[in-house]
């Protein structure tokens, strides 16, 4: 999965030559056989690698408190969301759902690396979210569909269907 989210990035930053990657262990951490150096091991460390090779320091975050709220999603995404179990993944959404609360994206108003591999990260959960599941988490939902639909995220994966609406009971008004 890894290897398909930092070929989805590469395509997102517009590079045109592949990078040449491979994975280790039992996990499969991805791996950047880097020409110019020794090879870069991690997912973090080599989206944020990519982000800079391409220019777009931004998606690391604009003012340092930004810089240290993307690297602590991206660290979330590999040390919590990745390892979760089935139990777990009701508080992870929980959680989510109320930092999520008054914010577009996980670093405040701007969309950063943290947005696009916490979707990558979550798409599988959402996608197996029964309609009212989802609905429970709402402010989850606004944020995956509004990623799911921002240019070029969305590569390698089938978009979600999300309700818009919420579902009132039959009182009427």
């Amino acid at each position: 999965m890894a290897l398909r989210e930092l070929s989805s990035l590469e395509k997102y930053l517009g590079q045109k030559k592949a990078n040449k990657y491979s994975t280790q262990g039992d996990k499969k951490v991805p791996v950047l056989q880097n020409n110019n150096g020794p090879p870069l091991v991690g997912l973090v460390t080599i989206a944020c690698h990519l982000a800079k090779e391409a220019k777009r320091p931004e998606l690391l975050g604009d003012t340092a408190e930004s810089r240290a709220v993307v690297q602590q999603w991206l660290e979330y995404r590999v040390t919590k969301l990745d390892s979760c179990t089935k139990e777990d993944i009701k508080t992870v959404l929980k959680d989510l759902n109320l930092y999520l609360q008054d914010k577009v994206y996980l670093a405040g108003n701007q969309f950063t690396l943290a947005d696009v591999f916490m979707y990558y990260g979550i798409h599988p959960v959402i996608v197996d979210l029964a309609i009212q599941d989802r609905e429970q988490y709402v402010n989850v939902t606004r944020w995956f569909d509004h990623i799911q639909r921002y240019p070029g995220v969305r590569h390698h994966l089938p978009p979600v269907a999300v309700l818009r609406n919420r579902i009132y009971t039959s009182r009427h008004h």
